[in-house]
């Protein structure tokens, strides 16, 4: 064994390198497809790779249809668990193809769409619409999903306006059942173009009494009155969706994902990197749909790779409590959980020593992956001996839509990986860590984390409607790379250490220290339950780094005493060389709804710098207890207040 890899890693990873057509060519052969490819991959127009050129597929054949038809009708595709409603649903996948129609032969639902038409269809998406994804693309149409948790209505609107569908769908099956309602009716107004909007009413007695009574529809009645629509199949890199996520421009950006070569790689990866097991497992992503988490390993990945997958609608601390993430690995025997590090930060702080987590028992769960932020080391312990399995930090981005590094316990990694290490590349991604110069960095130097062309399978194949930043913003600072714009390095053995965001760099006296490192120590604190690290300017040393940190609840000691000891405590564990002097208390952070803080609207709001806030934070509010924290050390001055987008 080499470095300590599995062989069967290495054969994998060598073999996607060096023959691609050979290894994706076995990824594909995991779907099921009308009409076979006749190339594996056409690279002549970098980077707009094509995979699978000229399969025919459907992705709702795929996640459902080809199941019950291999004897699979009776088992559990998805679990419905919603403790805001008090409320379990399992749902078979002969139930699931079952709803599978379109309602009055998708003259309501859909009018006159179809693949050829290349117009997607806009949809708000819990539970209740899974069939009702599942039913648009079985007609082969491009989708894409907001939810109340994934912008704002402003740039919903944008969207809208952008996108210029013929029809609009959305479904009200949420915890806030009307707020999402109007959630949408709000966005329309800041669109030019008004598209029609059909409420799908999934809980009886819930529909708006402020609906349109021609458009408007109760799921029930309709699937009552529905006939069967046969899957129509699609070009291998016909787009199955594409997703909003936030823009350099300010503006969101749609990721457009092919559909052939994502089905592949996720079906794959269920086995490879999470080592599910579809005759056995229980599968939990506790994300939403609005996230590309939700659309990868909620939808898709486990759908198609036949293996049960829980849907949780509620909070990892509030509905009602939090030994909630207990309590559904026990009830449904959950082997493989995937969630982001804010949540378990979350239950860490609310249930620290367990009173309530620990009535509950984990011995069906075997991994606890996380990603999607920075996982700080304390976390991570205390995670592991609260939920008794390792906790396995993997790297990827919305753009990639799986893995970039990992350890992929299927492949034989160890389950015990460096610390803070976010794993190994993924078989297909050739990761390089560059300097400023472009050349590749020695092992333990830090640099820019990019990928040598072309990509692997299941990437996007463009921004919709914007080529132009598409090959501005990925590929042109390092031709010939994707550039990651994160920032990490690689040890003697190969594992990836993912630092930050390069802009989450900090620039003391010529010394480069990741925000990350520094949040580390931060977090290791027993009275502190949250922070962030941000630069700030100095006249000496250029920029220094100034904490900002929450308190756990129940802490009486003086908060300058807590400044102080995190102020020796990164001189201890970092050295004098951080120059941190400045630790203020609040009571929030700006997180977005995916868990990430926003450190950069942080940064210009200290340097009195107009901020815009993001359409994705959750509570806007806490920027005016911020800004005056940074008033009193001598910050954002002349700062204007932030306003949100």
């Amino acid at each position: 064994i080499e470095n300590g890899h599995s062989m069967h890693y290495l054969d994998m990873f060598r073999k996607s390198l060096e023959e691609p057509e050979k290894l994706w060519a076995e990824v594909g052969s995991v779907l099921d497809w009308y009409t076979p490819w006749s190339k594996v991959i056409d690279n002549t127009d970098e980077p707009f790779t094509k995979w699978y050129v000229g399969g025919e597929l459907n992705a709702c054949y795929n996640a459902v249809d080809r199941h019950v038809l291999a004897g699979k009708g009776n088992k559990v595709a998805l679990i419905h668990d919603s403790p805001v409603t008090n409320s379990i649903r399992k749902v078979t996948y002969k139930e699931l193809q079952e709803k599978i129609q379109t309602p009055e032969g998708g003259h309501i639902l859909l009018g006159t769409l179809s693949s050829k038409s290349g117009t997607p269809t806009y949809l708000i998406i819990l539970f209740g619409s899974i069939p009702q994804l599942a039913a648009i693309i079985t007609l082969g149409v491009a989708c894409s999903i907001l939810t109340q948790s994934s912008l704002a209505a402003k740039p919903k609107g944008y969207i809208l306006e952008e996108r210029e569908k013929k029809q609009q769908v959305f479904s009200n099956k949420n915890i806030s059942t009307l707020s999402v309602q109007f959630s949408l009716n709000e966005a329309v107004t800041f669109s030019r173009f008004k598209p029609k909007i059909c409420h799908i009413n999934f809980i009886k007695g819930k529909l708006s009494d402020n609906k349109n009574s021609s458009m408007d529809i109760d799921w029930d009645e309709a699937l009552e009155a529905s006939q069967p629509h046969p899957c129509v199949p699609v070009e291998s890199n016909h787009p199955l969706y594409i997703l909003y996520t936030s823009g350099t421009t300010g503006q969101p950006k749609g990721v457009v994902r092919p559909t052939g070569s994502h089905l592949a790689t996720l079906t794959w990866s269920m086995k490879s990197i999470y080592n599910m097991d579809s005759d056995k497992d229980v599968w939990w992503a506790a994300s939403d749909m609005g996230w590309v988490v939700g659309h990868s390993y909620i939808c898709y990945g486990p759908l198609c790779a036949a293996v049960t997958s829980v849907m949780y609608e509620g909070k990892p601390d509030r509905t009602p409590h939090p030994g909630q993430y207990f309590r559904v690995v026990q009830e449904h025997g959950v082997s493989g959980i995937f969630t982001a590090p804010t949540a378990l930060r979350v239950i860490r702080k609310s249930d620290h020593s367990l009173q309530i987590g620990g009535n509950y028992s984990t011995k069906s769960l075997k991994y606890l992956f996380v990603a999607g932020e920075h996982c700080d080391h304390e976390t991570k312990l205390w995670a592991e001996k609260a939920f008794k399995v390792p906790v396995l930090n993997h790297w990827w981005q919305t753009e990639t839509g799986h893995a970039i590094t990992a350890n992929c316990v299927g492949l034989g990694h160890s389950l015990k990986p460096p610390k803070f290490s976010a794993g190994l590349p993924v078989p297909g991604y050739d990761v390089r860590i560059v300097g400023e110069d472009g050349l590749e960095c020695p092992p333990g130097e830090q640099g820019r984390i990019v990928i040598k062309l072309p990509l692997p399978p299941g990437n996007m194949s463009t921004l919709y409607k914007d080529t132009q930043h598409f090959l501005e913003i990925y590929f042109k600072k390092y031709p010939g790379f994707y550039d990651t714009m994160d920032a990490g390095y690689r040890d003697e053995n190969g594992y990836i250490y993912v630092l930050a965001r390069d802009d989450d760099i900090i620039n003391v006296a010529g010394h480069r220290l990741s925000t990350a490192a520094l949040e580390d120590v931060i977090l290791s604190h027993p009275d502190v339950a949250d922070g962030a690290v941000i630069g700030v300017p100095e006249f000496t040393k250029g920029e220094i780094p100034l904490c900002l940190y929450v308190l756990k609840p129940g802490v009486t000691k003086e908060e300058e005493v807590v400044g102080e000891e995190l102020v020796k405590l990164v001189r201890k564990l970092i050295g004098p060389i951080a120059a941190m002097k400045l630790c203020i208390a609040v009571s929030a952070l700006p997180r977005t709804r995916s868990g990430k803080i926003a450190r950069k609207s942080l940064a210009d709001l200290a340097r009195n710098k107009a901020v815009v806030i993001s359409s994705t934070i959750e509570d806007p509010s806490v920027y005016k207890e911020i800004k005056a924290a940074f008033q009193k050390v001598g910050y954002a001055k002349s700062a204007p207040d932030p306003q949100v987008a």
